[in-house]
């Protein structure tokens, strides 16, 4: 008679059991019979199968625990989801519907079907299920709540696990997630179909904006190797107004009356700086300057400029379509602008060939002109503007250019995010005038750093002025602006 294993082996070489020999098992000591599971008898002291094993060991793992609480929450949630597009189904596509309608009868039906589902809940599980499906369905899904705290600045998406926002300056990462790719990927298209855009393999890079203004960048595979990347600039419901950077320390009071009435007299500006120097927010203030009885023209990219004048005309450029055509850019619209009677002409960002249209409106009539540029200085925005203007494909020697730059623009307001996560204007420089070969630049304020910083990284520095006075002033003069000689002193007035 063969042992044991000898059978156990021919069994399994063969697929089943051996049939003379079965009995055999039953017969043989306690000692021999132990490993086999099927002789065994339940609750005879055999051990126990290894799954059972392993549940056992993690049944007190808390992160187990949290894993399977997850699950559970999650697939209550799709369910009440999926009842909940059954119950509204066509209507939250109804373009008669306004949104506050929409989310009325939304928030309406999800307390039918959470009172329908009797699944014990606790009323903050209740809570948060009803408010994660209104934010999928009104809203950007897990953004929602980083878009609706006024302390976050910016909230980047670095594939659909990994979000981080700018708090105070400063990147802190978060717990909140998408639910997978396809999830932030219908929220990128939530986003960008609203203002007639699209984004997907053949056009995988799209500029697009919130209803709010806030402007959104989003990138997508293949371009993307991690996974979507999602970026929005928040602004404030209530655009920051000339007393709010002065008390965030961006200006000094005296530095704003002059720019106040550097607005008023007409003079060209630039406003330059770096990526998420806070730019636009001085290009707000700045335009907030105009008076009421002027028809101002804005072009942007992403219409984010939010004006309380009275007489305001919003352009905004267009990308090629699937086909690749029908693009309308800013150059195009600068160049348009030019034939609607404009006052003021504003451009939220000048980065391309529109650079030449722009100068040519600047100094054909067009006075009061304001723009940003990219770049790290007052010095670097004029080499920028240079370059931008070559990009327009005109043979022009280069002195021609720089006498069109020193005659169209007046006035450079640099801006900087320091260290600390701080913006602060730190130049306000007169462009003069041609000498030989260079334009001269002169310094009316500089920032000082020489105060240091405090305990905590704060930058301690201000805003202050050369005691140059600049020579543009005569310029003002013409539109009956007059400024007080002692904002130009060293120290003293405030």
């Amino acid at each position: 008679m063969s042992s044991l294993s000898d059978r156990l082996a021919a069994a399994a070489r063969g697929g089943s059991t051996p049939a003379p020999e079965a009995p055999a098992p039953a017969a043989a000591p306690s000692s021999e019979a132990a490993p086999s599971s099927e002789t065994a008898p339940s609750g005879a002291g055999a051990p126990p199968p290894p799954p059972a094993r392993v549940q056992g060991a993690h049944s007190g793992d808390p992160r187990t625990r949290a894993r399977a609480s997850q699950t559970r929450f999650d697939d209550l949630k799709a369910s009440v989801h999926a009842e909940l597009l059954v119950q509204l189904g066509p209507q939250l596509y109804d373009a008669n519907l306004t949104q506050s309608e929409l989310e009325s009868k939304v928030r309406a039906a999800l307390i039918d079907v959470m009172a329908a589902d009797h699944r014990p809940l606790t009323a903050g599980d209740r809570q948060r299920i009803t408010q994660e499906i209104a934010d999928d369905i009104l809203g950007y899904g897990p953004l929602e709540p980083y878009l609706r705290d006024t302390d976050v600045a910016e909230v980047m998406v670095n594939g659909p696990f990994d979000i981080w926002l700018e708090r105070k300056g400063k990147l802190v990462r978060v717990d909140g997630k998408f639910k997978d790719e396809a999830h932030l990927r219908r929220t990128i298209d939530k986003i960008v179909s609203r203002i007639g855009r699209r984004v997907d393999e053949a056009s995988p890079m799209v500029d697009a904006r919130l209803p709010d203004g806030s402007r959104v960048n989003a990138v997508v595979p293949p371009l993307a190797i991690d996974g979507s990347s999602l970026t929005i600039r928040k602004f404030a419901a209530d655009p920051f107004t000339v007393d709010d950077l002065i008390t965030f320390g961006s200006l000094s009071e005296k530095t704003a009356e002059f720019l106040d009435a550097c607005v008023r007299g007409r003079l060209n500006v630039i406003v330059s700086g770096g990526t998420g120097a806070g730019k636009t927010t001085t290009l707000n203030v700045l335009s907030s300057f105009i008076p009421d009885d002027e028809r101002i023209v804005t072009i942007e990219d992403a219409a984010e400029l939010q004006l309380k004048q009275d007489h305001v005309v919003r352009l905004e450029s267009r990308p090629a379509n699937i086909e690749g055509k029908g693009q309308v850019s800013i150059r195009d619209l600068v160049r348009n602008s030019l034939r609607m009677r404009p006052d003021r002409i504003i451009v939220g960002e000048v980065r391309d060939s529109s650079a030449l249209d722009m100068l040519q409106a600047m100094n054909t009539g067009h006075d009061g002109s304001i723009c940003t540029v990219h770049s790290n200085g007052p010095r670097d925005t004029l080499s920028r503007i240079e370059t931008m203007v070559l990009m327009a494909g005109m043979d022009l020697p280069m002195r021609a250019i720089r006498e069109q730059i020193a005659s169209a623009v007046d006035l450079i307001v640099h801006q900087a995010r320091l260290k600390d996560g701080s913006r602060r204007i730190t130049h306000i420089t007169e462009v003069e005038r041609m000498e030989g070969d260079v334009i001269t630049l002169q310094d009316i304020f500089v920032y000082d750093t020489g105060a240091g910083f405090d305990a905590d990284g704060t930058s301690l520095g201000t805003l202050r002025a050369t005691g140059l006075r600049p020579k543009f002033l005569e310029k003002m003069a013409h539109s009956n602006v007059r400024v007080d000689p002692r904002i130009f002193a060293t120290g003293g007035f405030r």
